[in-house]
């Protein structure tokens, strides 16, 4: 039986881009921290998100857009705004 195709989402694959350099540019923020205890406390905080980041980028490329896919961005979405709100960087 034929694999089943994948569907795609250009607004999705720019969200997963967009969320990529996000975290990768707060990791940075999160590594310049000169305090290792503050620098340790706010990578645990963090570490939620990237987890988000890896699994929607993961499921996108062998599942495709799905509800499922829009479900894991809008958790993104939400532990980033909390992270935020909750740690200066």
């Amino acid at each position: 039986m034929p694999k089943k195709r994948r569907k795609l989402n250009k607004e999705m694959e720019q969200q997963i881009s967009s969320a990529r350099k996000k975290v990768e540019l707060i990791t940075a923020k999160i590594n310049d921290i000169d305090e290792e205890e503050i620098q340790v406390e706010y990578r645990q905080a963090f570490q939620k998100i990237v987890l988000e980041v890896s699994a929607v980028d993961e499921y996108y490329k062998t599942s495709g857009f799905s509800d499922e896919s829009e479900k894991m961005i809008s958790n993104y979405l939400t532990y980033l705004d909390k992270f935020l709100q909750e740690y200066e960087l």
